[in-house]
């Protein structure tokens, strides 16, 4: 899972800075439902803030597969806190950069790489989740500007960021724009609070005749589904990297404790069921690492795999969830207390289910593409 030695050396980067400081602070950030900001500035440091981006316009240089290394490592830790990462990340400065000019990556890119400005995405709307070419959000040119009007919802990194790729129709063609905290008219609405993934805030993001510069038009009008399109992959393949880091995460958890745990003078590792919860669970989480590191092999800017991507997610996304109840099971009592991470990894792992797109918007995409191409055979 590491195909050259600069992954191997990222994996273990990313796997040291974890344990030392991204796990001590995991529970606290997860009750006070904040992001630990000093914190995200650290992943600028260590250059991660960048990781897909060139070298030469200040980045990491790396790919997909670094980046699923990336939110894989900092999952068996804080998903939260990853979660957080991957909407800027990911959902920013990966999409940002593909899609932007020079004059923008001059003026935004390096703030967004170093952490000192936080970024995120807003796509979903109150009324269009999946349905997001049904967008009701609009922008009009008027001279030097756009004005936008509309809501965007469930934004994760709402409250922290400075800047946002935004979703607009112009005279009904999905059009992209960067927004951020000096456009008048904007503003996010308050933290929206959640079962899991706490450590990443989110919250509404707000348009009332928000005035946005025409050089903050992110390639044509028109060209939003195109830019949308070709950031979903990496999307996809690191959220469901996110669950292989909860399942891998929980799988030491509940492995440690069925062999030191002791019922009826043996430990509990000799019990049939409890077999049976860690073999499925080792076998369910080897397939998903396989399928979803295999798949960000086969994807990058230039490179698309839909059919890979939605697999990935669909399959890894549910499989993160059940291993973490199943941890929960075998450590009983010790794994529904918060003595133990396991009931925060469960309580992560379910939004892995619904963001990024729900399990039933992949099974859509994928007997869609399947049956185009099987036509087209």
């Amino acid at each position: 899972f590491d195909p050259t030695p600069e992954h191997a050396m990222l994996r273990e980067m990313v796997r040291d800075f974890a344990k030392s400081e991204v796990e001590p602070q995991a529970d606290a950030f997860d009750r006070k439902q904040e992001l630990n900001r000093p914190l995200f500035r650290r992943l600028g440091e260590l250059g991660l803030l960048g990781i897909t981006i060139p070298a030469e316009s200040g980045g990491a240089g790396m790919d997909a597969v670094a980046a699923v290394i990336a939110h894989h490592e900092l999952s068996k830790h804080d998903p939260g806190f990853c979660l957080a990462y991957l909407a800027h990340a990911m959902l920013f400065v990966n999409n940002f950069y593909h899609s932007a000019n020079a004059d923008q990556r001059n003026r935004y890119l390096e703030r967004v790489i170093s952490g000192e400005w936080i970024g995120g995405m807003g796509m979903t709307e109150p009324g269009y989740g999946t349905d997001v070419l049904g967008m009701a959000t609009t922008a009009e040119r008027q001279g030097a500007k756009y004005i936008l009007n509309g809501t965007k919802t469930f934004i994760t990194n709402g409250p922290d960021g400075h800047v946002f790729l935004v979703y607009a129709k112009v005279n009904g063609r999905v059009t992209s724009f960067l927004v951020d905290r000096n456009c008048p008219g904007f503003r996010t609405g308050n933290p929206m609070h959640k079962m899991g993934m706490r450590a990443s805030t989110m919250s509404e993001l707000i348009f009332e005749n928000c005035e946005v510069p025409v050089e903050n038009l992110l390639g044509a009008e028109g060209q939003g589904v195109t830019h949308m399109m070709r950031n979903l992959e990496i999307e996809r393949v690191t959220l469901a990297a996110m669950s292989v880091g909860i399942a891998d995460r929980c799988m030491d958890l509940m492995l440690d404790y069925a062999h030191q745990r002791v019922a009826f003078g043996k430990p509990i590792a000799e019990f049939g069921q409890i077999q049976r919860y860690i073999g499925d669970s080792y076998a369910e989480l080897e397939a998903a690492r396989c399928l979803t590191y295999h798949v960000a092999s086969e994807i990058g800017p230039d490179r698309r795999n839909r059919v890979g991507s939605d697999a990935a997610k669909l399959f890894a996304a549910p499989m993160g969830k059940h291993v973490a109840d199943r941890a929960m099971q075998v450590l009983g009592g010790n794994g529904y207390c918060t003595e133990f991470p396991v009931e925060r990894l469960l309580r992560d792992a379910k939004l892995l289910e619904i963001g990024g797109g729900t399990l039933e918007s992949h099974q859509k995409n994928l007997t869609r593409d399947l049956v185009k191409s099987r036509a087209q055979a």
